[in-house]
């Protein structure tokens, strides 16, 4: 068994790409208890797909280089995030219709710029699947700084955060600022996103959002022990998952999503058991 958990760790790149996945993990299911609690797995989703087009240009205007990938996507996805929010509170439209809109265009955009990259299927394929064993020490510093400020951020504000996602009313009745909380919960999403978009990449981010946060959910309603339970389940599943990929020879990023799927099956399953026990 010693020889079992040790034999990957000899590799640097496994360890790399386990501190990434526990830092991401952490992250993502700490943001994702409010992405549950409000029912924003859409705009997660439209909004990780949204970035592809900083993607593109970052590769483009890099020439390959790894560095500019970050910066480009990071600005995306906050341009995305407030473009939605302008036109859901601007117009008549309703947010789910907003986020459609900007998804559909700006998915389309990055798939024309990825287009015109030579080769692009290849280059380009682990910001789509994740790519997480070549992590490497300047991306670690980067999702551990940029994860560090959201974490931080969610703690100066958690009190309004707590009253804005249950009661939006009272928020109101309280006067708080509403409208600037919402914005900088979208904007700690987007962050949250690019950080997190080497490890599982674009079409699988949803997941490591939504899959560990609801799973503590089942398990508690109390919004502290959520979030701590979400960030061990998340930074389980990724280490876990890598272990998987190593063993197994399969997509990492994959394997981690996998893993979060199967434990919340697992729990899903026992809590419906519990359920039907108590109701005989």
């Amino acid at each position: 068994m010693i020889h079992f958990l040790l034999e990957p760790l000899k590799y640097s790149f496994m360890g790399r790409g386990m501190i990434a996945a526990v830092l991401v993990g952490i992250v993502c299911a700490v943001v994702g208890t409010y992405v549950v609690l409000r029912g924003m797995a859409f705009f997660g989703d439209a909004l990780s797909h949204a970035i592809l087009p900083g993607i593109a240009v970052g590769y483009l205007v890099g020439g390959g280089a790894r560095e500019p990938l970050f910066w480009w996507a990071l600005v995306t996805a906050i341009a995305s995030s407030l473009g939605i929010g302008a036109i859901s509170r601007s117009t008549r439209i309703k947010e789910d219709t907003a986020i459609g809109i900007v998804f559909a265009g700006t998915f389309a955009l990055g798939v024309v710029l990825i287009s015109t990259v030579r080769n692009y299927s290849v280059d380009l394929t682990h910001f789509l699947f994740g790519d997480v064993l070549s992590v490497q020490s300047s991306d670690l510093i980067l999702t551990a700084v940029f994860g560090g400020l959201v974490l931080l951020t969610i703690v100066a504000f958690y009190k309004e955060f707590m009253v804005v996602s249950f009661d939006p009313i009272l928020a109101t009745t309280l006067r708080l600022p509403v409208r600037l909380l919402d914005i900088l919960l979208l904007i700690l999403i987007a962050v949250t996103i690019v950080v997190s978009l080497q490890t599982v990449g674009v079409s699988l981010m949803v997941a490591m959002l939504v899959t560990p946060a609801a799973t503590a959910y089942l398990l508690t309603r109390r919004l502290p022990v959520m979030m701590v339970l979400a960030a061990l389940i998340a930074s389980f599943s990724g280490v876990v998952g890598l272990y998987l990929s190593y063993y197994l020879s399969i997509a990492s990023g994959a394997a981690i999503v996998l893993t979060c799927t199967t434990i919340f099956g697992i729990v899903w399953i026992w809590q419906t058991l519990r359920g039907r026990r108590r109701a005989a």
